[in-house]
């Protein structure tokens, strides 16, 4: 499918995107870059078999590829841009794989005056909250959600290449409009998130009085687990997508709200009546996941 893939960024997602490919030999060689302070995580992806070399400087990384992927954190992707931006070519196709599409689209338009036709804005709905090309597996794309949000003038022949591509990495791939993209993913992702880090920021600070986390339950591990994930990562995507997280942090307000006013009144019927209709909304939630 390509020649040679060289992935900006070789950790958990970058890494394991360069794994599957040589599984599912989608390319005949695999180059990584990162800067001076990844070399060992490079050095290490090299040993693992991972990529079959590196480079700390770009240039030399792209030179010879045909499918650039920027697997680095969504605030870096404009540096990286800048960057590519005097190496550009028209016959290379690049991607990434950023959690929120508007800024690398902003990106983009602010580095190279417009959306270049051969970027294919991706996004797998995958992870772990382990981080660095260790992390990185085989599988880690199989029966996951991918996004691809091109936009009206992207080329039609990038779109599709770049579509084939992750459906061979194992995912099951949805094209969207970047703006409905940020708005789904800041419900069902970061807000979610946003959620596991204040929860778990409160309770820590209680927990230094009261050694409270001695006393949770399977359920608060479950419901916390995303607390776990990389803090520079999610402030980035935060901060890239707060146009569509403050809103839902003013309605989950109001929720709270409201069932505050129930318990404050004891009613106990709406109180019912609000974990009922949760626990059907999820049940459809799962039954459409085990149908996908």
């Amino acid at each position: 499918m390509f020649k040679r893939i060289c992935i900006v960024g070789v950790g958990l997602i970058g890494g394991s995107i360069a794994r599957t490919a040589r599984q599912q030999g989608l390319c005949h060689s695999i180059v990584g870059y990162g800067r001076e302070q990844d070399e060992q995580n490079l050095q290490t992806a090299q040993q693992l078999g991972v990529i079959d070399g590196y480079s700390l400087d770009l240039a030399e990384a792209v030179n010879g590829a045909d499918c650039v992927v920027i697997a680095t954190p969504v605030a870096s992707i404009e540096s990286i841009f800048a960057q590519l931006q005097p190496l550009w070519s028209d016959e290379v196709i690049v991607t990434d794989v950023g959690s929120t599409k508007g800024s690398v689209i902003a990106a983009a338009q602010k580095v190279f005056g417009t959306v270049p036709d051969n970027l294919v804005p991706a996004h797998p709905i995958a992870g772990a909250e382990q981080s660095g090309v260790t992390a990185a597996v085989d599988d880690l794309f199989t029966r996951k959600r991918l996004i691809i949000t091109p936009l009206s003038h992207t080329r039609l022949d990038a779109v599709q290449k770049i579509q084939h591509f992750w459906e061979r990495l194992g995912a099951q791939v949805s094209v969207m409009e970047v703006q409905h993209h940020d708005a789904v993913l800041a419900a069902t992702s970061h807000l979610p998130h946003i959620l596991a880090f204040a929860l778990v920021d409160m309770l820590g600070h209680k927990d230094e009085q009261s050694e409270i986390f001695q006393y949770a339950a399977g359920g608060f591990k479950d419901f916390t687990r995303i607390a776990s994930s990389d803090p520079t990562m999610w402030q980035d995507i935060c901060i890239a997508n707060k146009d569509e997280i403050i809103p839902l942090i003013e309605q989950f307000k109001d929720e709270l709200d409201k069932i505050q006013c129930l318990l404050e009144n004891d009613d106990t019927q709406q109180l019912f009546a609000t974990f009922t209709y949760a626990g059907h909304a999820r049940q459809r939630f799962l039954d459409h996941s085990d149908n996908n």
